[in-house]
């Protein structure tokens, strides 16, 4: 069975934004798009008194949002298979359900009814921290949106967290036929460097690991995957800043993270985090089985 790609839908532009996004994303993979809305409007609604011939105001606005959206997708896609869902049930928990038989979740930067100056809304930052499949949280500008920068940025992490995170980013690059960039930070310990001689030694041996690291995690990923262009670097400093400052040149940013088995709190590293609140295109957090 084919896995679909399932979208948070809420009628918010973010929304909207990310269906547009998912469109393109099923057509490239040739895969079905699942557009679901959930809320809990039962709890709310379960006092008013109905006449018979009425619905509940909140299921007719989400039949509405749905039936937008699918015709929306229709439209940007018409080769592409959409189904839909409404779901009376929290958005976070209805979408991590779904996300159990989903290539990957997809949802907008914000929700319907949070306020515009958050960076990123509570259901795509529950989602993305934990998620057992993949989780695309779309932000950015128009070109990126669009892919037109035709470029794949794979944050390079630990082997321990990485190897899904790899894999993700080169089936990306692969069906954009896009450039993998992939980039391992790494910064030398303040208690090695005592002058300009004990840096340079400390950086060159930093430097060195990084590299085999570099060439440990994508060995396998370049044999399987030889028609990618891959272009890979390490670069001092922190990982968070440098990633999201090479996020505006690139259509998708992947990292991975690390889901620890009967762990309920966020499990979100600074890198992702960072990345979530402030990349210049949509962000792709793969997660690692443990």
């Amino acid at each position: 069975m084919t896995l679909p790609l399932v979208v948070g839908v809420d009628g918010s532009d973010p929304s909207l934004l990310a269906v547009d996004w998912a469109v393109q994303e099923a057509a490239r993979h040739d895969i079905p798009l699942r557009l679901v809305y959930a809320s809990r409007w039962e709890r709310y609604e379960a006092g008013v008194p109905l006449d018979g011939t009425q619905r509940p105001s909140e299921r007719v606005l989400a039949e509405h949002i749905v039936a937008s959206a699918a015709e929306r997708a229709a439209q940007r896609g018409p080769d592409v298979k959409v189904t839909t869902d409404i779901l009376a049930d929290d958005p976070v928990r209805a979408l991590l359900h779904a996300g159990d038989e989903a290539y990957a979740l997809v949802t907008g930067e914000r929700g319907r009814g949070e306020l515009t100056g958050l960076l990123l809304g509570s259901v795509g930052l529950a989602v993305a921290a934990k998620a057992h499949c993949p989780v695309i949280v779309v932000r950015g500008d128009r070109i990126g949106l669009a892919g037109g920068h035709e470029r794949i940025l794979l944050g390079a992490g630990e082997p321990a967290t990485a190897a899904e995170a790899v894999r993700f980013a080169f089936r990306e690059a692969e069906v954009r036929a896009s450039v993998l960039d992939v980039v391992r930070a790494w910064r030398c310990p303040a208690h090695e460097i005592t002058d300009r001689a004990s840096h340079a030694e400390a950086a060159r041996r930093y430097e060195e690991k990084a590299s085999a690291l570099l060439d440990t995690l994508l060995g396998e990923a370049m044999a399987d995957h030889p028609k990618v262009r891959v272009r890979s670097v390490t670069a001092e400093g922190p990982a968070h800043r440098i990633l999201v400052h090479r996020t505006a040149a690139a259509d998708l940013v992947v990292v991975g993270a690390r889901r620890r088995q009967g762990h309920v709190g966020l499990q979100l590293g600074r890198v992702a985090h960072t990345l979530l609140h402030h990349a210049a295109c949509p962000v792709a957090i793969v997660p690692q089985p443990v």
